[in-house]
């Protein structure tokens, strides 16, 4: 099978690639490299296993790249771990919504909490997991994840999957986008996406 990266390269998806720094997305990873660190010292995916048919096998090849006595890590969100505030029945068929079309791509965008089953499977020993996670609330961060969801949606390769796999119309992606606005426009509006971690001793 292809692989498929589902959310494509919109600026609504470039945005939040952006907006990610060592801190905010590999925190749990900072404290275990060495001062002097290389290249295939340390071997880290973020955000990548879930979009891959086999992760398994992609963890597999991390652990063959990566020098003897290094790191290999990872870190995956979980779609259905996701809540929010408030209760929004269109954002509950937004996230049912997405785990399904993660799937009929080849994905698993439940990543987060199998990346420990995953990494015993692809042969690691020594395995420390943990979690994390990106929250969004406030004036400034609010109004940007939403706008940003409501965008992917809409103009992004996202929902022109969702349509062309027959889960979604364009009215119903439509739709979908003003759930997201409104949240973004509540001043109570939080946003909590749980991240499973790893870290692998080769």
């Amino acid at each position: 099978m292809a692989e498929t990266y589902l959310h494509g390269h919109h600026d609504s998806v470039l945005r939040s690639h952006r907006w990610r720094t060592a801190e905010n997305s590999a925190g749990y990873l900072l404290a275990w490299l060495p001062t002097g660190a290389q290249v295939l010292d340390v071997v880290h995916a973020h955000q990548l296993l879930q979009h891959l048919s086999d992760p398994v096998r992609a963890l597999t090849e991390m652990r063959r790249v990566c020098r003897p006595g290094g790191l290999v890590a990872a870190r995956d969100g979980d779609y259905g771990g996701m809540f929010w505030f408030p209760e929004d029945p269109e954002l509950t068929r937004w996230q049912s919504l997405y785990r399904a079309v993660a799937r009929a791509l080849g994905g698993e965008p439940d990543a987060g909490r199998c990346l420990l089953s995953w990494a015993r499977a692809a042969g690691f020993a020594q395995v420390e997991a943990s979690a994390s996670a990106w929250c969004y609330t406030g004036p400034d961060d609010r109004p940007w994840w939403g706008t940003l969801w409501a965008q992917r949606l809409t103009e992004s390769p996202f929902g022109d999957r969702a349509v062309e796999q027959g889960l979604a119309s364009r009215a119903d992606l439509e739709r979908l986008a003003r759930a997201w606005l409104r949240w973004a426009d509540r001043e109570d509006g939080w946003f909590c996406i749980p991240h499973g971690e790893i870290m692998c001793r080769v």
